[in-house]
């Protein structure tokens, strides 16, 4: 009772009005005066004093004006109990964070097998190019693509990666060209702009020194800014690409895409890695999602 008579005064003391106040807590304006003047009566003194402009305004009195801040914040630390609550149990929402391309490519095509697992929590995918806070945006946990170092994060490495050029089958066949590396000297490259920011991925230059090949033009080509784009692009013929191998699974098994220079060889330096803060390393449906992740990175 007291809870709800102190929700009462708070919302009236804001909105300074009982009607106003009724509409946000979903009650009839005559059951919010009704609490406050419980509340009044238990404290044995009056809160507002009752105006009238045209209609009647609530104004707080002095009394009531020093108490209301400490009772805002008493109900924001009972929100947020609440949270820690919830987050404590195996239902409700987990907000994962990763890129739109690993979204896209890998995760959202095996998300049925966590959801099958976990009916009663529901995923909530947050996608960004670059890296959020976890804190302010409210993740519960993520998947990074890097060298495994993150401030504040745990990181365990799931999946390393290979680099290597992909055609569609069409391309591939057309004038039995692309025998040997050295043939990309005629071809369109396509280049993923979306890792820039990481210096150590392996661009067309390093892999074509990989490969031993020179003379093949490095600054021209149809660049692009998302690596699920990149994979489009070949596939539907605009040229080769240097395929990341976790991103491109899928559509070689399928046989849209096709790996060229199989003997070339050349992993990253950069890995992928589920994150999250380690205090929350207790909380059930967190736990739950790494784990599956995990397993679903060992058999892809």
């Amino acid at each position: 009772m007291h809870l709800n008579a102190l929700r009462a005064f708070e919302a009236s003391a804001r909105h300074q009005s009982f009607s106003a106040a009724a509409a946000e807590l979903h009650v009839t304006p005559a059951a919010v005066g009704q609490l406050v003047r419980t509340l009044e009566d238990r404290l044995g003194m009056p809160l507002f004093v009752r105006s009238r402009r045209g209609k009647v305004r609530l104004v707080a009195t002095a009394a009531a004006e020093r108490a209301l801040p400490d009772i805002r914040a008493g109900f924001d630390r009972l929100v947020l109990g609440l949270e820690r609550l919830q987050e404590g149990s195996a239902s409700g929402v987990l907000t994962i964070a990763v890129s739109p391309a690993f979204a896209a490519k890998w995760l959202l095509p095996r998300i049925e097998g966590f959801q099958a697992a976990w009916p009663d929590t529901d995923v909530r995918l947050d996608t960004h190019l670059k890296p959020v806070d976890f804190i302010a945006q409210h993740i519960d946990i993520g998947v990074r693509y890097g060298m495994g170092h993150w401030p504040g994060l745990t990181a365990e490495k799931i999946m390393d990666e290979e680099v290597y050029p992909v055609c569609s089958p069409q391309l591939l066949h057309a004038h039995g060209r692309l025998q040997k590396p050295a043939d990309l000297v005629a071809e369109t490259l396509i280049h993923d702009l979306s890792m820039d920011s990481h210096t150590h991925f392996p661009t067309w230059a390093t892999w074509l020194q990989r490969a031993g090949v020179g003379g093949v033009s490095v600054v021209r080509g149809l660049q692009i800014n998302n690596s699920a784009a990149v994979l489009q692009a070949a596939i539907e013929g605009q040229g080769i690409a240097l395929a990341r191998s976790v991103m491109a699974r899928d559509d070689l098994a399928s046989g849209r895409l096709l790996r060229l220079f199989p003997a070339v060889h050349f992993v990253s330096p950069l890995a992928y890695y589920v994150v999250y803060r380690p205090e929350c390393a207790g909380l059930p449906r967190l736990m739950a999602f790494r784990d599956w992740l995990i397993k679903a990175a060992a058999v892809s």
